[in-house]
């Protein structure tokens, strides 16, 4: 099969790789870039496991095609954090016990950044909405729905109360 050479900014950093037509961002980022971050719950796009933003944008990188990715910015879960320091929606889950298995955190964390990075003062209702594509089957979204408001509150300096 040919292989199509692809450039795009992924976390920041240019990258470059080689993917088959077939093959999804999602393949593409697992297995070709080494980022295991961003996971495959269903592979149709129902679940938002594997939710990454490319141009600002959440999709499901189970839909889209590697060779979709020319010229885009990608951000993935591995781009969330700045070193060793925790981005505040991570603490956050750690703190508000967010998480168990972890297979949906990732594509919801980065889901929850656009959120932020959109609405920095969302009201619980707002938060349900926008991650309602994404599915949680150990947790219920309360303390997941919890984390996120107390990050924007963190985020945008307000107090704790």
């Amino acid at each position: 099969m040919t292989k199509h050479h692809v450039t795009t900014t992924v976390n920041g950093d240019a990258v470059e790789f080689l993917c088959e037509a077939h093959e999804t961002l999602l393949e593409v980022l697992r297995d070709g870039l080494g980022l295991t971050g961003t996971k495959e719950g269903c592979g149709t796009g129902d679940c938002g496991a594997c939710s990454v933003t490319i141009d600002g944008r959440v999709v499901c990188s189970c839909l889209v095609l590697g060779v979709e990715a020319e010229g885009k910015a990608i951000q993935t879960i591995e781009g969330m954090a700045a070193g060793t320091r925790l981005h505040p929606l991570q603490r956050k889950f750690l703190e508000h016990a967010g998480l168990q298995c972890g297979i949906c955190t990732p594509g919801i964390l980065v889901a929850a950044r656009s959120l932020l990075e959109r609405n920095p003062d969302p009201t619980e209702e707002e938060v349900r909405y926008w991650l309602a594509g994404n599915l949680c089957r150990c947790t219920g979204y309360n303390k997941i729905i919890d984390a996120v408001l107390d990050a924007a509150r963190e985020m945008r300096g307000a107090d704790h109360a």
